[in-house]
């Protein structure tokens, strides 16, 4: 007996295999190949970083959201502390809406935490100069935000750097899932450290996005910063 390996797969039989059995074997292996491509091809198709294949359900109102499942108890609580009590809210509208009131910086260079106001006016230049870090300088976005109307999911950012036109970094992160509420939500985005080096230093451009889960684009900033030498 003789055995037939085809890509980690074995199949035992006499020497001289029948036509019927060979047919098989080749459909079997092609289907096995184009199993593969199909997964190598979406495992590439994701050029937005996007966070899994998480699949959102249909979008409904607040309200109704609220009266959903009312009768299971450990859902009704979450809800509860999701949303809050907000029946100024329950209008009807569908489409959840996140406004950002501000953006700052939290670094070791800073004795306090500097704050710009969102958006920005129309006397500041579309890429207002954000912040100034000496290299090799830790710091993170400080971001304000309200929620309104809905429940926002998987809000998430793109933080997208270049220098002399040229791309030289970008991040992306994962902000959360936020419930409409009236005051203010405070975030800090993931911690960043900036270059160092004679050819770090100097002006940046920058463009920081965010959209959730149904692909909603909430903001989208032009900013600049500058790296000095560290004394």
């Amino acid at each position: 007996m003789e055995s037939l390996k085809i890509e980690g797969l074995a199949i035992a039989g006499p020497s001289c295999v029948s036509d019927s059995v060979s047919k098989f074997v080749g459909e079997e292996k092609k289907q096995l190949e184009l199993m593969m491509m199909e997964e190598e091809e979406d495992d590439g198709d994701d050029d937005e970083g996007s966070f899994g294949k998480f699949v959102p359900g249909p979008l409904l109102p607040l309200k109704e959201q609220i009266e959903k499942d009312k009768e299971d108890e450990s859902l009704r609580r979450w809800k509860e502390k999701l949303l809050g009590c907000l029946e100024t809210d329950l209008n009807g509208q569908m489409e959840p809406e996140v406004k950002f009131h501000s953006i700052g910086i939290i670094s070791s260079d800073f004795e306090e935490i500097s704050n710009t106001p969102l958006p920005f006016n129309e006397k500041q230049s579309k890429g207002v100069l954000l912040f100034t870090l000496r290299e090799g300088s830790e710091y993170r976005l400080k971001l304000t935000f309200s929620v309104l109307h809905n429940i926002v999911s998987g809000l998430s950012y793109t933080n997208t750097v270049w220098k002399n036109g040229i791309q030289v970094d970008e991040s992306r992160g994962m902000v959360g899932t936020f419930g409409p509420q009236r005051e203010a939500y405070v975030h800090t985005l993931e911690e960043e450290t900036t270059p160092s080096g004679i050819l770090a230093r100097g002006l940046y451009s920058a463009k920081l996005k965010f959209k959730d889960d149904d692909k909603r684009h909430h903001m989208e900033l032009d900013y600049s910063f500058e790296i000095r030498k560290r004394n």
